[in-house]
């Protein structure tokens, strides 16, 4: 599968959560080889809140909803993804459950990397393992001072 028309994307999202990886084309293709890559169609649920899944997802294209459920303030749609935007990154980083649930709402070409093989990865190549944690760690924070700011209580 061709990695480009994700890494155009990636490079095109204009966001404050945006995912601002520094890869080579190189680097990109190596770093497809541990990803895989899946269609969504509209109303799937990508991720459901309460699992415990180590998988982070990169959205090629589409438009994909995330949103909690209970009573909890943040019982409502927290964002709105684009293509470029990266997805379920906490699970990457430990085994604690989904804080929201994200829904296709066009159809949607994700690549997923799971928690195995981001291993893999960092045993083999650990500068690019380096690079997305220090990547997706940027994005972490960015939504929870987002989510701060807004006073959605983070869990």
């Amino acid at each position: 599968m061709d990695i480009f028309p994700l890494a155009q994307a990636v490079q095109s999202l204009n966001a404050d959560d945006a995912w601002r990886v520094r890869l080579s084309a190189d680097q990109w293709r190596v770093l497809a080889q541990y990803l895989t890559r899946h269609e969504i169609l509209p109303g799937d649920l990508l991720v459901k809140q309460g699992d415990t899944d180590r998988t982070v997802y990169l959205l090629e294209q589409g438009t994909m909803q995330v949103f909690a459920t209970g009573n909890s303030p943040a019982g409502h749609r927290l964002a709105i993804l684009r293509p470029g935007a990266v997805v379920g990154e906490p699970g990457l980083f430990g085994d604690a459950t989904r804080m929201a649930n994200v829904e296709a709402m066009t159809r949607c070409a994700v690549w997923a990397l799971r928690g195995p093989r981001f291993e893999e990865l960092a045993q083999r190549v650990p500068a690019l393992a380096i690079e997305l944690l220090r990547s997706l760690g940027g994005v972490m924070a960015a939504r929870m001072r987002a989510n701060l700011a807004r006073q959605v209580p983070v869990t």
